[in-house]
């Protein structure tokens, strides 16, 4: 049975509280209802943009040359590789979140991919099943557009459309940084938080050529990650997700994406294989 409309309008009226509700998880008592309810068992990764891994550096020794990475493997494709794979694709007809606020900068008709069994009890109001071919399109469009993927398994989006199992559905969001509903982040208390990660091996770093532009922190992170101190950009390590958005308003190319381990594609495949079934 899926979730009346007036249940989606009152999600809708109620998002601006999400940042309340993220600070209530510092309760520990709340802390426990409210993961048990909206976030246990999740596993989402921010997916870099596609544009900014031709500004990647490995990692290595002190005191050698960084060199630059050719042919890196997009980490997009990680998208592919389930699109390929999931028996079953689910595009939303709208984004709750850009609904929520009214979006100025990005159309709310761009929603979610869902992927899995799951999907076969999403409302048909909500949008439609797709092929493969249409659900990479749906994804390039959004991706052409600017908007960020989020992938992984998300209790919050089991409950709102009212399906299960959760280990059968896979979510792909599509988010832009003014409305995002994981701008919370930074307000979650970090037992719950640290379940919405960078892909593993991934860290942002900010180079000698930034001269303190401050264009990186003017709305750009999700999680506001990133700031000015004695002239110059800094990044809090802990905070960030990668998801590469500085890097790309960068005009002085002054940040890049610092590879630590180059299995991170593999990694990251496996450990959303783990938490989700879409096959």
């Amino acid at each position: 049975m899926t979730r009346p409309r007036w249940f989606i309008e009152i999600l809708k009226k109620s998002f601006s509280s999400r940042f309340i509700l993220a600070k209530l998880t510092h309760i520990p008592g709340l802390r426990y209802i409210i993961n048990k309810l909206l976030f246990e068992d999740d596993m989402i990764f921010y997916l870099p943009k596609k544009e900014v891994m031709g500004k990647t550096t490995k990692k290595i020794p002190v005191g050698k040359t960084i060199q630059q990475q050719e042919d890196i493997i997009i980490p997009t494709q990680i998208i592919d590789k389930f699109i390929d794979e999931a028996e079953h694709h689910w595009v939303m007809n709208f984004c709750l979140c850009r609904e929520s606020t009214n979006c100025d900068n990005y159309s709310s008709k761009l929603g979610c991919l869902f992927m899995g069994e799951a999907v076969l009890q999403i409302d048909p109001s909500y949008g439609k099943i797709v092929t493969k071919e249409e659900a990479k399109a749906h994804i390039k469009k959004c991706q052409d557009v600017g908007l960020i993927q989020l992938i992984g398994r998300n209790k919050l989006d089991k409950q709102w459309l009212d399906v299960k199992p959760g280990h059968k559905l896979l979510t792909i969001c599509n988010c832009c940084e003014c409305c995002c509903l994981w701008k919370m982040l930074p307000d979650l208390d970090i037992k719950i938080s640290r379940n919405f990660t960078k892909m593993p091996g991934l860290d942002v770093r900010i180079g000698i050529a930034c001269i303190g532009c401050s264009d990186c922190t003017q709305g750009i992170c999700f999680v506001d990650a990133i700031s000015l101190k004695d002239g110059r950009a800094i990044i809090d390590g802990n905070t960030c997700r990668a998801c590469g958005r500085c890097i790309a308003i960068c005009k002085q190319e002054a940040i890049q994406m610092v590879i630590h381990n180059s299995e991170f594609i593999e990694e990251s495949i496996f450990k959303i294989s783990s938490a989700v079934d879409v096959n």
